[in-house]
């Protein structure tokens, strides 16, 4: 089923070509039966060599072959061709998983367990972890996050801060003593498997990457302390009484989805009175003339140079050895 030459340069003297096609793939002549690959219609060959071939949407080039899977090694697509034989594909010796992954991605393969056999567990774990933290995440999002953002929205806020609390926390701030950080402009979610889920900084990534394709920004994920209960107050003689809480490690998310971020921390100018504004920064800033005060350019001077010099009594005519006033 499976024809394969190592170099390019040679042809397929001795193999039967009709009813066969041949693929280039990294300098690499496949020669095949495009009857595999239309026994999976779903993935990226099985479109190519199945009604899109009849309708010329996959052209060969002048010498009647096709160019394929253009970034992928002859290695690695050697691996996958098995697949539409047996339905594995074993990851080669010196292929590592990731490079496999995306070679899967790019040729609509499904990256499954029972696809996939390799000898580097860890990493097959990995990617598969990945793809369940991805709909896991996509599901929190819509169920519980989703929600309050849009009680923020409809509030008139841009923007969100969310903790996330298990079940079995319990939240009693006292009304007299709050915490004095502002915990009481966030949101608390109840949920020991979204605590969970956050607890693997690579869910908290897979969870980012998620939200940044949804369009929001200024993301953050991680972990911080949360206060649940005020544990004592000091007291001390003529100051402010101190509070001391109790705090928990707990999962926060805090996200934007302000549109003139930029503009909403910058300062109008024109809204402010100046007496040392010029008639030239008036108008470029359209400012009326009747609430401008025109200050002529003068040289800085000190309170105390300004004031009145009175000549000695008696005498109106100076010392010329006397000290200047003004120096």
């Amino acid at each position: 089923m499976v024809f394969v030459y190592e170099n390019a340069k040679e042809g397929a003297r001795n193999v039967r070509t009709s009813e066969r096609v041949t693929l280039i793939v990294d300098n690499t002549r496949f020669v095949v039966d495009p009857s595999i690959f239309t026994a999976q219609p779903n993935t990226m060959l099985g479109r190519m060599f199945g009604s899109g071939r009849e309708h010329n949407f996959t052209r060969p080039n002048e010498k009647g072959e096709y160019e394929v899977a253009e970034g992928i090694g002859s290695t690695v697509f050697r691996a996958i061709l098995d697949y539409y034989k047996t339905g594995i594909i074993r990851c080669p010796d010196g292929i590592s998983i990731p490079e496999l992954r995306e070679a899967c991605d790019y040729l609509c393969i499904s990256f499954e367990y029972s696809t996939i056999k390799c000898r580097d567990l860890s990493a097959l774990m990995h990617e598969l972890s990945n793809d369940g933290a991805r709909k896991q995440f996509e599901f929190y999002l819509e169920e519980m996050i989703l929600p309050l953002m849009v009680a923020s929205a409809q509030s008139g806020e841009r923007e969100c801060h969310i903790v996330v609390l298990t079940d079995d926390d319990v939240v009693d701030w006292d009304e007299e003593y709050p915490p004095q950080m502002g915990e009481e402009y966030s949101q608390i979610i109840y949920s020991t498997k979204l605590y969970r889920f956050f607890k693997y900084i690579e869910n908290r990534d897979v969870a980012k990457s998620v939200l940044k394709e949804r369009g929001l920004k200024k993301i953050r994920l991680g972990i911080e302390g949360y206060p649940t209960y005020k544990e004592k107050v000091k007291k001390r003689p003529g100051g402010r009484p101190e509070v001391i809480y109790n705090y928990v490690q707990r999962p926060f998310i805090r996200m934007s989805w302000e549109k003139e971020e930029g503009k909403s921390r910058h300062v109008d100018f024109q809204c402010v009175k100046s007496k040392s504004i010029t008639n030239l920064a008036a108008a470029a800033a359209d400012i009326p003339q009747d609430q401008l005060v025109v200050m002529h350019p003068t040289p800085q001077v000190d309170e105390l140079d300004i004031l009145p010099i009175h000549p000695p009594s008696g005498n109106n005519d100076l010392d010329p050895d006397a000290q200047n006033p003004m120096l």
